[in-house]
């Protein structure tokens, strides 16, 4: 039988910036072992929510949980089950990859065999073998991005939340990060933060769509196309565009 546990759990998030809702009662659950895609144009509040949920961010009220520890409380708990990849994440641009992972998990108390054994299988899952030992800053985009999913994965979190993943990689890397984050899906829990359609087609078992700060939709994609004949048509009518 499927675990139906909940690996990621937003209740009655809230976000308020003085007179404004950045996002308004986000409540939802992702279970253990299911790849979501979270939908929505920019500016609805999937950023807000991606940070809330990885505790880089508090909200106004309502509470997070990874695993079933509260990001708040248990913080360092949640962490440990937790790989984060934000939108153009943050890179130390002199280091090379091998020193970044090295360093990275240093920091998480690795010890040297450990170490070792998780850098050289992230090396070799994210295909950095070619570029090890040059300078983060002059690798391409799509590289960089594959050291991004490199650290994430270096712990072995059970929970990965990524906040639009393939943005800015040309076609043939799109491809490559789909398939690694495929593979990744089958013994993790993702959330991928997206805006763009066809992530949703070719990646998500889910699609739990925000805008305007809140959820309008938590269901499958086959559900979307019988509403509105189309995925674009479902996302223009949700928005309040006209098709």
């Amino acid at each position: 039988m499927k675990d139906t546990t909940p690996a990621i759990e937003a209740s009655g998030l809230t976000k308020l910036y003085r007179d404004y809702y950045a996002i308004r009662d986000v409540t939802f659950s992702v279970p253990r072992g299911q790849i979501a895609a979270f939908l929505g144009p920019n500016g609805a509040g999937k950023s807000t929510t991606m940070r809330i949920l990885t505790g880089f961010m508090s909200p106004t009220s309502g509470s997070a949980r990874i695993c079933g520890f509260d990001v708040a409380t248990d913080r360092m708990k949640a962490a440990e089950k937790l790989g984060y990849l934000p939108e153009n994440g943050p890179l130390y641009l002199e280091m090379t990859p091998r020193g970044l992972l090295r360093y990275f998990g240093s920091a998480r108390g690795m010890g040297a065999e450990k170490l070792n054994e998780r850098v050289a299988i992230v090396v070799d899952k994210c295909g950095l073998g070619s570029v090890l030992d040059k300078p983060i800053r002059k690798l391409s985009r799509g590289y960089r991005q594959r050291v991004g999913m490199a650290q994430v994965m270096l712990h072995e979190p059970e929970v990965l939340i990524m906040d639009e993943p393939t943005s800015g990689l040309d076609p043939n890397q799109i491809r490559e990060m789909r398939k690694t984050i495929r593979e990744l899906a089958a013994t993790r829990t993702v959330l991928l933060s997206t805006h763009i359609l066809q992530e949703v087609e070719a990646m998500a078992d889910r699609v739990i769509f925000i805008h305007e700060g809140r959820i309008v939709f938590d269901g499958v994609a086959a559900d979307m196309k019988k509403e509105c004949g189309t995925l674009e048509a479902f996302f223009h009518t949700k928005t309040g565009v006209p098709v």
